[in-house]
């Protein structure tokens, strides 16, 4: 996809008009307290540069998931309004509801440089629907759409597609961030341009693996998607997770990656528990071992030396997914080889969110990485090649 041809912030003339920004705000909240704003700290910029230029600043997002059509006080966006103020220095004043007679007076009063906070979009029935009627009083409240949310990019919302149906519309500084990031990965990586895939399922990362076959130099995958390949291979799995219906879809990406000469990595060694326990017993088995009884929760020392000799010898990695059960220390440590990896390789890293994000800040490896996405499913579906709802929409220069 190329954003390219999208309109930014910049190229829209923004002073003293009312300009709704479509955020992801969808922070922890535990308690009424906001755990972590690394969320609403990555909005900054964006906002400060409307509020910069005199601009009237509406802010929406989504937090959770409300079941629609109601108020539900664990949901409400109060904390984020609160904790936006602080760092602005400025009262974000916080709509009552979303886009009734609260949101809309507030909207209509704001001044200059000032800046509103909707309610959670998801208290809306037809948000998810894509509800033309909403997407339309959504735009009532504004003369400019901003989405600067890539995180909620993959998702065809009032919010974050239909509005820009009825505005002129652009990117925010986030947002021209992570399609610079990963645009740039696909379409001109300085190489060789590694791939490193994990996660449980081989059916949820198909349409990756067929796009990246295309494009990287080798592909890594690990996590328990690995035991499909394994077992459409013939190979013992034991009671690891293994997807029987996805055999013949597995060799076929074995033969297109030795078609287009790229270098399918696979384990060599896996760490076996008896049971999908934390605690459980675990040994280190041979991929062409008997698995019987035994089931794979993590690459074994052989593979994590393998896959760190593939890593550091890359121009451009991309990783989206664990190795193992990372959130399980006696399983973790394929992860955090990984991780460690990326970090020292001086290649251009872009992590694509999720448990491969989490990992990386745990180990506190952030700064090492050159870009860690906001959005984990929209990544995904970035790096499957597929247009993304939210970057679609925006006007053209």
């Amino acid at each position: 996809m190329n954003v390219l041809n999208k309109k930014t912030l910049e190229d829209i003339d923004v002073k003293a008009r009312r300009v709704l920004v479509r955020c992801d705000f969808n922070v922890p909240i535990e308690n009424g307290v906001i755990t972590s704003d690394k969320r609403i700290a990555a909005s900054l910029p964006t906002i400060q540069y409307l509020l910069g230029q005199g601009a009237r600043v509406i802010l929406c997002s989504h937090l959770g998931r409300p079941a629609g059509g109601v108020f539900e006080e664990e949901f409400s966006l109060k904390p984020v309004a609160a904790r936006l103020s602080e760092l602005l220095g400025i009262e974000v004043k916080m709509a009552g509801d979303v886009v009734g007679e609260s949101a809309q007076a507030l909207a209509a009063s704001l001044g200059e440089g000032g800046a509103l906070l909707l309610e959670n979009v998801r208290f809306e029935k037809g948000e998810t629907k894509n509800d033309p009627a909403l997407s339309k009083k959504f735009a009532d409240l504004a003369e400019v759409f901003i989405n600067d949310a890539f995180g909620s990019a993959h998702r065809a919302h009032s919010s974050t597609a239909g509005v820009a149906e009825f505005l002129p519309s652009a990117s925010g500084y986030l947002m021209q961030k992570e399609i610079a990031f990963l645009g740039g990965a696909l379409e001109n990586p300085k190489r060789p341009l590694t791939a490193i895939l994990g996660g449980a399922k081989v059916s949820d990362k198909i349409g990756v693996i067929d796009h990246l076959l295309d494009l990287v130099d080798t592909l890594i995958v690990g996590g328990g998607m690995a035991y499909t390949f394994f077992a459409a291979q013939g190979k013992s799995v034991g009671t690891s997770l293994c997807e029987t219906d996805k055999f013949d879809l597995a060799l076929s990406m074995l033969e297109k990656a030795q078609a287009k000469g790229v270098k399918f990595l696979l384990p060599v060694d896996n760490v076996v528990g008896r049971a999908f326990a934390p605690d459980t017993e675990f040994t280190t088995l041979g991929v062409d071992e008997p698995h019987d009884g035994w089931m794979g929760l993590d690459i074994g020392p052989a593979t994590r030396a393998l896959f760190a000799d593939a890593i550091a010898g890359s121009g451009t990695v991309i990783w989206n997914g664990p190795m193992g059960v990372s959130e399980w220390a006696n399983f973790a440590l394929g992860t955090i080889a990984v991780a460690t990896a990326v970090a020292e390789s001086g290649a251009v890293s872009i992590i694509g969110g999720g448990d491969s994000a989490a990992a990386v800040k745990k180990l506190g490896f952030e700064s090492k990485m050159s870009h860690v996405s906001t959005g984990g499913g929209a990544s995904l579906e970035f790096l499957e090649g597929r247009e993304l709802p939210g970057v679609a929409c925006l006007s053209e220069k």
